[in-house]
């Protein structure tokens, strides 16, 4: 079947807002999987250049941005290029994303060279994304006790959202502590090391999940970009005697706020209202979230595709640059009452409402 409507009816929008319609073992919506997987073969293909220019092009504008708010005089100046790096960096640091999509072949060096340009610098090395993330997407464990990625957030108490976004302001500082101290301590400590990988070498929201030791490849892999990280870490410590702590605190202050912004989109990535229970492939969909255009503020707050990230989980190997044609293509074909419109939100300020709303909802 194939239709035109472009926007959701009333009537759907009202049910899905209540929450009607969707459980944990709704039975999947066959349709859309196959209209998702037989309208997009075409634009499956990553391109080089543009993952390419989109990351360098991020990566320098953030180093151009902390080095401007460090040598300008003005607070206005020092805010509004604190603003742009924070931003900048945001964009390019979501590559690790994905990083952990594309296949091995699909861009030659694009690892690498992210991890040169933005991993290492910034003590987020691709290793603490790799092998997790994908965990997030088996389809028996989103949503479980086993999804380092996934927490109740709908389901928990109020005042663990506030908790939730604002811990994030203090990655950086975590970040150094992880690789300036805990790495070598963990070279001879085995118990520190154990400790370490099981609890601080992921960027996972779950506090129950523990990561199991690497296989020898991936552990080689690991190796380097932690042996990388700490010797930038003890640079960066040590900048501040030859350097003052100006330029340290400035870029770290950045930082904070660029993980702000990606601990605000995190928590507005899904609807987060499973109790732990496995999902089917469209309860997955319909707990996470697409935010489409109209509207460009979705553009900055959730760069590289993220926009799209109900989509994404429906076809986790597009590469980034495909998923508004991919969207487009869906919402031709399937019409505004579909499932697929179920995914669709209007925005953040939106989404937090719905999310704090229900934690304060009442139960037994």
């Amino acid at each position: 079947m194939t239709a035109h409507q472009t926007m959701p009816s009333d009537d759907f929008v009202a049910r899905r807002d209540a929450g009607a319609g969707w459980h944990a073992q709704m039975p999947d919506d066959k349709a859309m999987l196959r209209a998702a997987r037989d309208l997009t073969k075409d634009i499956a293909e990553a391109r080089a250049a543009i993952y390419w220019s989109d990351m360098i092009g991020s990566a320098l504008l953030g180093y151009a941005a902390i080095a401007g708010a460090v040598l300008v005089d003005g607070t206005l100046a020092k805010l509004a290029l604190g603003l742009v790096g924070s931003l900048a960096f945001y964009r390019a640091l979501m590559f690790i994303h994905e990083l952990t999509h594309i296949h091995k072949n699909a861009l030659p060096g694009f690892r690498l060279g992210w991890n040169l340009l933005v991993g290492i610098p910034l003590l987020v090395p691709s290793f603490m994304y790799e092998g997790v993330h994908t965990l997030h997407h088996k389809r028996t464990q989103y949503g479980t006790i086993e999804d380092p990625e996934y927490l109740p957030l709908a389901l928990m108490k109020p005042w663990s959202l506030p908790v939730f976004v604002l811990v994030a302001l203090l990655a950086p500082v975590g970040l150094i502590i992880r690789f300036a101290l805990l790495v070598p301590l963990g070279v001879i400590i085995p118990p520190v090391r154990k400790f370490v990988w099981e609890r601080a070498s992921s960027l996972s929201i779950n506090p129950d999940f523990r990561r199991r030791a690497p296989d020898p490849d991936f552990g080689k892999r690991v190796r380097w970009q932690e042996i990388a990280g700490m010797v930038w870490a003890w640079v960066l410590v040590s900048s501040v005697f030859w350097l003052g702590w100006a330029p340290l605190l400035t870029a770290g202050a950045i930082l904070s706020v660029t993980a702000l912004l990606n601990q605000l989109r995190t928590l507005v990535a899904h609807l987060w209202e499973n109790e732990g229970e496995a999902m089917t492939v469209t309860a997955q969909f319909l707990d996470s979230v697409n935010v489409p255009p109209p509207g460009l503020a979705a553009e900055i707050w959730a760069p590289v595709g993220l926009r799209y990230h109900a989509l994404h989980h429906l076809m986790p190997s597009m590469p980034y640059h495909s998923l508004p044609e991919a969207h487009r293509r869906l919402v031709r074909e399937l019409g505004g009452a579909s499932t697929y419109h179920g995914a669709n939100h209007k925005g953040m300020l939106t989404l937090v409402g719905r999310i704090a709303r229900s934690t304060m909802t009442p139960r037994g």
